[in-house]
Parts: C-alpha cells; structure tokens; sequence
C-alpha cells in the first residue's frame, strides 16, 4: 500500500541515512527555489495573492515573499504561487512536475509556525520531495494525460509529508494527514501559459500545510484517501504503479531532478540546448527550423502563435526564432508581449515546424535547421547526460545571481549552505 509505506518513510527516515550528494542536490533545489521567489514578487499572480493575503489578515506565523507574515497556510499558498510565477523552478520528468515549489513553501511556513530550525526545514523539504516525485510517478502518465498537474496533484501530498515530518507525527498520523490531503489536491494543466498555472503550485503547498494542521487538531479522515477504490488515484486516472516505491529510502529520485536555465517550460529546453551547441550565428538567414520532440509536448508547450508573454513561455516555434535571432532565452525579459509582435521574429517563427518522434525521450530533441542556401545541419540534446554537482552549483549560483544579484544570491545560498545559522528567513527576502 502506496500510503502506509510513504508514511513510514516520512515519519521515521533519519536526516543521518540521507547521502551528502543527495542534501547537496537539496539545497541547490533550495537556492533555485529561493531566487525564484524572491524574482518572482513583482509577478502579477504573485502581487494578486498577496494583496488577498494582506487584506485578509491573521495571525502572523510564516513571512511573504514580498513582505508581511501571516498565518501558515496562508503563507504557504502565496509564496508557492510566487516562486513558480516565473515558471524558472526545477523540474523532474519522471514525476511530470515542478516538485520543490510545492513542497519547500509548505515546509518553510510549517518550519516558521513550530519553530524548527534549518537542519529539520531541509531534512522535512527532502522527504517531502521525494514523496511528491514518488506520488507522481505513481499516479503517471494517463493522470497527466487525462489533463491533471503533477505539480498541483502530487505536490499536495509532498507538502503534506513536509508539514507532517515537521509536526513529528508518528506514521499513523502522516497516513492519516495523507488521507485528508487527498480529498484537497487539484491542478489543471488548462491553467497552462496563464496565471493559474503557478497557483497550483500555491494551492498544493497550502493543502499540505492544511492537511497537517488538522490531523493536528484532531481531525480524521480516511488514511487510504490516496488508494482505495473512490480514492484521489482511482479516481483521477492514476495508474498506481507500484514500481514507483522501489528503494524507498535507498534510492533517491530527488538526485534526478533536472533544473532550468531557460526561462521557459522545460519541455523546450532540450532544443534550445541542441540549437545553443549547433553554433548557429545569428546573421545567417535561416530558411526553416525543424524540430522534433516526444509526442507529450505537443499538447504542452506548442503553441503555435503565442501573443503575450506566457504564452512565448509555452512554444517551440517561439523560443526557437528567439534564440536563432539573438534573444536571450535564458533572461525573463525576454518572453514579453512586445516581442511577440516583433515583425523579424514572427516571420522566423512561421518558419518552424515541430514534429513527434515516440522514439525520443521526453529529455530529448532533434532540430534540423536549413538555410537559404540549401544547406542543412542537425543537432541533438539530451537533457538526461549528467552535470558533475559542482558544475550544477556553478550554473545554479550563476542563474541566483541574475535573478536577484550578487548580494542577495550570496545571501541565500550562506543561508542554505549551513542550516545550522539562526539567520530568519524573513530577514532574506
């Protein structure tokens, strides 16, 4: 049984059995978060979940991204809704989601409400990613597919098991706050290129947090709300693959996270790579780009003439004229409406074809591109070919920085580096 084994796993898995690579591999997920969030304040979903936030007020538990405290859930869903406005956050494509944004909001605002300190924050935040990726592929693809966001679904259950973990709740208690964020999980993928997309994101760590703050108050519902037979999987076109337990605190599917150094959905992100190692200049006249991708994208990030900006986040044909002219696909300027209606990039965008290969990864992209005088080159990128962690950290801090500058950068990642700092988060961001 899928529940009582992760129960098991978030309540009693010590923080002294977890590999130094995989808390490596954490807190670089934490400094990506952290940036993201802090960039990610000034973000229209973000500035609208604020303001109700403010304006409905509470007791003051957890801080903003932004500034103010407010009660725990409440921080929870604004701060996740934030931190995945840019849509810049780690993805893991075998959970089909953004698995950290859910979770590490739920585990600061619990960490801020009971008072834990950095060392439990980051062991909580792991748990809570691990059981967000390992719901995620348990649910798989026909959940996805039938149109459920990962991010929003198993991220609630991942948010829960970082609250509960924070709470020091027994099994029986995990399984049971489980049981009631199953009732409560949500996301849309119709919510993509627009702003609901990162408030699920929001919702998930809120419904997380809910769920354990009940169970804590008393509140029981049915411990096997994620599996039994009218339960959350069943019911929402979840496979149940069982497989998705194997090495359960052995194997740590948080070591494959992937992380984003394109501003734009991660789909994308292995043509943009092919074109970046092809050496294209961008003075050559390009005559057409073809690129071909797994079938599953072609439902998520292909729109084919995208206006706004969000939309630009969501299209190969978008982001492939971007790079081929020069834009820099790695900057959140770029994906603006103004762009959308340049003349030279709309033209170079028509010129881009994008085909299915079921033979490809979802890692992986091959682009053909053809110029004017016949010639043609093609590149392939798979985004599954390791990064040493050191050169990850590099890339990591480089990206925190253009977030949000050197100074701030340096700040969160002091912070992160050594949990065992009173430093306050609020005092961060």
């Amino acid at each position: 049984m899928i529940t009582e084994t992760l129960a098991g796993f978030v309540a009693d898995c010590p923080a002294h059995s977890v590999p130094d690579a995989t808390k490596h591999m954490l807190r670089l997920s934490m400094l990506d978060w952290a940036a993201c969030g802090v960039a990610g304040v000034s973000e229209p979903v973000a500035q609208a979940c604020h303001a109700l936030a403010l304006e409905e007020g509470g007791v003051a538990q957890a801080h903003l991204f932004g500034g103010g405290r407010v009660p725990a859930r409440t921080a929870a869903l604004v701060n996740g809704a934030t931190s995945h406005a840019l849509d810049y956050d780690d993805t893991h494509f075998a959970h089909i989601g953004h698995p950290s944004v859910a979770v590490f909001l739920a585990a600061l605002a619990m960490a801020e409400r009971v008072g834990a300190d950095g060392v439990a924050l980051q062991h909580a935040a792991l748990l809570g990613i691990e059981t967000s990726i390992r719901v995620g592929v348990w649910l798989g693809r026909d959940h996805y597919q039938h149109g459920f966001h990962q991010t929003g679904t198993a991220g609630a259950f991942g948010a829960a098991a970082a609250a509960a973990r924070l709470f020091g709740f027994d099994a029986t208690q995990v399984a049971e706050t489980f049981g009631l964020v199953a009732t409560r999980a949500s996301g849309l993928k119709a919510q993509f290129g627009t702003m609901g997309k990162p408030f699920n994101a929001g919702i998930a760590a809120s419904n997380g947090v809910e769920a354990a703050l009940l169970v804590a108050n008393g509140m029981v519902g049915n411990p096997e709300g994620l599996e039994a037979a009218q339960g959350f999987g069943p019911t929402h076109s979840g496979l149940a693959d069982e497989a998705a337990l194997e090495g359960l605190g052995d194997r740590w599917l948080m070591d494959s996270i992937s992380h984003k150094f394109h501003a734009c959905c991660h789909g994308l992100h292995a043509s943009l790579e092919a074109v970046g190692e092809s050496g294209l200049s961008s003075t050559l006249d390009v005559a057409k780009i073809e690129v071909t991708t797994h079938p599953r994208w072609m439902s998520v990030c292909n729109q084919q003439a995208p206006s706004d900006g969000l939309g630009a986040n969501f299209s190969y044909r978008m982001v492939m004229a971007m790079t081929v002219l020069g834009h820099d696909t790695a900057a959140l300027t770029s994906y603006s409406d103004a762009l959308c209606a340049d003349t030279d990039l709309v033209a170079l965008r028509d010129r881009v074809s994008v085909f299915e290969d079921a033979a490809l990864t979802e890692m992986q992209a091959r682009v053909v591109i053809t110029l004017d005088d016949g010639s043609a080159s093609e590149v392939f990128h798979d985004l599954d070919t390791p990064i040493a962690l050191a050169d990850r950290e590099d890339r990591l801090k480089a990206k925190a920085v253009s977030l949000v500058g050197a100074a701030k950068a340096d700040a969160l990642w002091s912070w992160i580096a050594d949990p065992s700092q009173p430093t306050a988060f609020g005092a961060l961001i």
